[in-house]
C-alpha cells in the first residue's frame, strides 16, 4: 500500500518540533488570484493556453463561522449535545509520548474558550498523555489515549476509570453505539527515526461493560483512523490509503469506497451524507458510501478528527498543525 507522504511528513514535523507550533491568530482563508493582463505582443499564444484562460475559477470555499486559536496540537472536536458545548482534545506535544500533559478544552458554540483545561493530565488525579478521539455515552466521556481509553464524568470531568487495550499502540478515534458499546481504532503507528511509522498493530476494538476485545485486527485495515457507528455497522476511514469501508458484526470489511485523496482522519454523518477529513487534500469531503465524494470545504490545513454540531448544522474542524479549530455551516 502507498505510504501517505504528505500526512506523515506533517507528523514528522510535529515530532521534530514537539508540537510547539505557534498558534494561528487569523482565519485561514484562500485568496482568489488576480488575473494578470496578457502581453500585447502574444500572437503565438497556443489554443490550449487560451482554453485554460477561459476556464472559470472555481468558487471559493465557505468561510468559517469562527476561527479559534490558542490550543496545543488539537486532535479532535466533539459536540457535547447535553452540555451544548465543544470538547477539544489537546495532545500538547508528540502524539506518541507518555508525558501526562494532554488536556481537554471546553469551548462555547459562539467560538470562545470557556475553560482551557477542563480535564488536564497531572491534575485532579487525571492521567492523560496524548488524547485523540472521544465520544459520550451513558453520561461518560471516553477518550482514546495511546494504549488506553480514559473515562470521565461527562458533566464534571472527574475520572471514572480506564480500559487498557492489550496490544494497542496508537488508539485514535472513538464512536459510541446506542446500546452503550464503544468502538476505538488503533492506527498502528509508532515513533521512528523519521517520525511516525507503521508498526502493524492496525485494529478496531469494541468496549463493552468495561472490557475490550478486537472486532478486527489486520494490517489490511490500512491504519484505521476515524470510526462511525451506524445502523448498518461501523464505518472506518484509513490514514494509510484513500479508503472508506464498513465493518460488519464479525469484523469483515464490506462496501469499500475510494475517496479522491487520502490520509483520511475524521468521519461524521449528517442525514444520508458522510463527511470525511483528508490531510492529503487539506479538505473536507462529502458523499455517500458506495458513491462519489466531492470536496466541500477546501483549504483547511491538517484537518484532524472532525465533529458535527447537529443543533446548528456545523462541521467542527481541528487544525492539528495550526493549533486552532474552525466551525463551518453545512446544508
Amino acid at each position: 500500500m502507498a505510504r501517505p507522504i504528505f500526512a506523515l511528513s506533517a507528523f514528522v514535523l510535529l515530532a521534530a518540533c514537539g508540537g510547539e507550533t505557534p498558534p494561528s491568530t487569523t482565519p485561514t482563508t484562500s485568496a482568489t488570484p488576480t488575473p494578470s493582463a496578457a502581453p500585447s505582443a502574444a500572437p503565438q499564444a497556443s489554443a490550449s493556453a487560451a482554453a485554460s484562460a477561459a476556464t472559470p475559477t472555481p468558487p471559493p470555499g465557505p468561510k468559517p463561522v469562527f476561527h479559534l486559536a490558542g490550543f496545543q496540537t488539537p486532535e479532535s472536536v466533539l459536540f457535547d449535545d447535553a452540555g451544548d458545548r465543544y470538547l477539544v482534545s489537546n495532545i500538547n506535544g508528540k502524539p506518541t509520548e507518555v508525558d501526562n500533559n494532554g488536556y481537554i478544552s471546553e469551548v462555547s458554540p459562539d467560538g470562545k474558550i470557556v475553560k482551557e483545561k477542563w480535564i488536564a493530565g497531572g491534575q485532579n488525579k487525571v492521567t492523560l498523555n496524548a488524547p485523540k478521539g472521544s465520544a459520550i455515552t451513558g453520561g461518560v466521556l471516553y477518550v482514546a489515549d495511546l494504549d488506553t481509553v480514559r473515562m470521565f464524568d461527562a458533566k464534571t470531568g472527574a475520572p471514572k476509570g480506564d480500559v487498557k487495550i492489550a496490544g494497542a499502540t496508537f488508539l485514535n478515534d472513538v464512536s459510541a453505539a446506542p446500546d452503550g458499546k464503544v468502538y476505538v481504532s488503533d492506527s498502528g503507528l509508532k515513533a521512528g527515526a523519521s517520525g511516525l511509522e507503521p508498526n502493524g498493530t492496525d485494529a478496531v476494538y469494541v468496549i463493552e461493560k468495561g472490557k475490550s476485545k478486537p472486532l478486527a485486527k489486520d494490517k489490511k485495515l490500512d491504519r484505521p483512523n476515524g470510526v462511525l457507528v451506524t445502523d448498518k455497522g461501523l464505518w472506518v476511514v484509513t490514514f494509510g490509503t484513500t479508503g472508506l469501508y464498513r465493518l460488519d458484526d464479525k469484523g469483515q470489511m464490506q462496501d469499500v469506497t475510494k475517496l479522491p485523496k487520502g490520509s483520511l482522519d475524521g468521519i461524521v454523518r449528517n442525514g444520508d451524507d458522510v463527511y470525511v477529513s483528508s490531510w492529503e487534500a487539506s479538505a473536507i469531503f462529502k458523499g455517500k458510501p458506495g458513491g462519489t465524494f466531492e470536496m466541500v470545504i477546501p483549504d483547511v490545513k491538517s484537518p484532524a478528527d472532525i465533529g458535527l454540531d447537529k443543533k446548528r448544522n456545523r462541521i467542527l474542524v481541528p487544525l492539528f498543525m495550526e493549533n486552532a479549530i474552525e466551525a463551518y455551516e453545512i446544508k
